[in-house]
């Protein structure tokens, strides 16, 4: 007797939530458990499928609504709730399915990668988590419903009732843009930029100048200590001496030639790329014989890996420059603002180019690109092909290009038929190469012409793969062959691969070493190699330094100056 009434209760609040919205929810819950390119942590799994359940929800009720709004109607009222509630159920079942999978799907990746597996408890904490951002999103979107819905009736008191309805949609939609982007998006941006340059400013603040006058920030230096943050201290600082060079190499080595402006240095690009050239002319660095423009990324690191395996290769024969152009995280910048190094980069790459093509040819230095992330980014957007297509510079090498990499995509695209998405062939392979790592480019026997190019970009980085379009579309690069270290279990979903995706770039930077967006000494080393050609090197010799830098790298050591494998991007 007591049973009944309350089953009739809980039926008619079933019936009032979106059945809809519960049957996408709890779909693109379950889609999102599936694997991407990056492992997660059972938090961070569970706010991606709590946003991922929110997000089904609302395109469930938006698409209720326009069943109602369209006038159409079930042929029968109660079979539709009745299918409704089997169907929901269903998604219910295939959600607590996919949870206890998860742990599995999450381990695969793991396995390839060599991180320790997770525990088989955490699908439960998954669950858990992601009540609270599913909570929070749905409760946004029921505020923004409701605000349509007051709108719209006090506007039905003076214009027909759709058209009130359509200026309610207008009217919530610009105030909930600027609010959004306007006010809060940017406010949090002003705020994070502010951090991370109070932390870039403190957290230097009592390392000692350098007292070597060769090194930017020194007595002798152009460039004030304190307007370069830590960062740019550990590039100017770190690095190997002239004797662990000649000691690791066998061969005789220089001093290497490092200039670092800092975003504090001078007020703008074009002052800030000025400097960088009267402080490249007080070391005397368009004596050396490699040349290299370096973009940092987002917050000013410079990998010290990349430029490391190049001054071992050249015996310390090497001057190389950076400038900073932001305090924010590559991939917070690439989502929010992501030209902002694109001036400082042209800035950089035409006063320096202007003094390098003056010089004679046979008394200049070989003048190359490189850039990480952001920076390559940035790098790869410093030059116009006609600008230099009468005197070319030596090369470049751009690391994990972002997806919106003008340069990498039209090459991307122009690839040759057959090669894949994430692996390019382009043209003869005589000026652009692309390397996935692991020692491809050593197995490449093309000939190079004067100009070469490398893009170096790991199949598991989603800086490089991620795209808005997979919002809607699958993309190419999940069609065909899969790429070593990517699972075969990763397909595509509509929105759930994009929210997948778009939280791996934020978790990049957490994957081990040679996956992700954390890129190998060996595999800058194989890269470095191809484009400048160093002389004097034999094949044994070169297979020694490359096993002894991958050794160092593998082990993160910077006590030696080397390699920091954690960088703050």
């Amino acid at each position: 007797m007591i049973v009944l009434p309350r089953s009739r209760v809980l039926w008619r609040q079933l019936d009032r939530v979106s059945t809809g919205g519960w049957l996408l929810g709890l779909l693109f819950f379950a889609l999102a458990l599936t694997p991407s390119l990056i492992p997660r942590h059972f938090t961070t799994q569970g706010i991606l499928c709590g946003c991922a359940f929110a997000a089904g929800y609302g395109i469930g009720v938006f698409l209720e609504w326009l069943w109602d709004y369209l006038e159409l109607r079930w042929p029968s009222p109660r079979l539709a709730r009745w299918i409704g509630r089997i169907v929901a159920l269903a998604c219910l079942i295939l959600a607590v399915a996919f949870l206890w999978f998860s742990t599995g799907w999450q381990n695969s990746i793991r396995a390839v990668m060599g991180v320790a597996p997770v525990e088989a408890r955490q699908p439960w904490f998954v669950a858990a988590i992601a009540v609270v951002p599913a909570a929070i999103l749905i409760g946004l979107g029921t505020l923004l419903v409701q605000g349509v819905r007051l709108i719209a009736t006090w506007l039905a008191r003076i214009i027909p009732r759709r058209v009130a309805l359509a200026g309610a949609i207008l009217v919530v939609g610009v105030l909930a843009a600027t609010i959004g982007e306007g006010v809060v998006g940017r406010g949090l941006l002003y705020a994070a930029d502010r951090f991370y340059g109070d932390f870039d400013r403190l957290a230097a603040s009592q390392a000692p100048a350098p007292v070597d006058p060769l090194r930017s920030g020194s007595a002798a230096s152009l460039i004030d200590w304190d307007t370069i943050g830590l960062d740019a201290r550990i590039y100017v600082q770190s690095g190997p001496s002239v004797d662990e060079i000649a000691d690791v190499t066998g061969r005789p080595a220089i001093e290497p030639l490092r200039v670092y402006v800092g975003l504090r240095s001078a007020e703008t690009p074009e002052t800030r790329a000025e400097l960088a050239l009267r402080e490249m002319d007080r070391v005397g660095a368009f004596d050396r014989s490699i040349l290299v423009l370096i973009m940092p990324v987002g917050t000013g690191w410079v990998e010290p890996a990349a430029i490391d395996t190049l001054e071992f290769l050249h015996g310390g024969d090497v001057a190389s420059v950076a400038v900073q152009y932001s305090y924010l995280t590559s991939w917070l910048s690439l989502v929010s603002e992501p030209d902002v190094g694109v001036e400082t980069a042209r800035s950089l790459f035409s006063a320096v180019y202007a003094r390098w093509s003056d010089m004679p040819e046979d008394a200049r230095p070989r003048l190359y690109l490189h850039g990480l992330s952001l920076g390559a980014y940035s790098s790869a957007a410093s030059s116009s092909l006609y600008d230099i297509l009468a005197d070319p510079f030596d090369g470049a090498l751009w690391v994990g290009p972002p997806f919106a990499t003008a340069t990498w995509l039209s090459a991307t695209i122009n690839r040759e038929p057959g090669s894949p998405w994430w692996l390019p062939s382009v043209g003869d392979g005589s000026v652009v190469r692309f390397s996935n790592g692991d020692g491809d480019l050593r197995a490449d026997a093309r000939p190079w012409g004067p100009l070469r190019t490398v893009f170096l970009q790991y199949p598991s980085d989603p800086i490089v793969f991620f795209e808005p379009a997979m919002l809607w579309r699958e993309p190419v690069w999940l069609s065909g062959p899969r790429a070593e270290g990517v699972s075969d279990l990763l397909d595509w979903y509509p929105v759930v691969t994009f929210l997948q995706l778009l939280l791996d770039m934020a978790l990049a930077q957490t994957a081990p070493i040679g996956f992700g967006h954390v890129y190998a000494p060996q595999d800058y080393f194989d890269a470095w190699l191809q484009v400048t050609q160093p002389p004097g090197w034999t094949q044994p010799g070169l297979d020694s330094l490359r096993q002894r830098l991958a050794r160092h790298g593998e082990r993160g050591l910077i006590d030696e100056g080397w390699f920091r494998s954690d960088a703050p991007d």
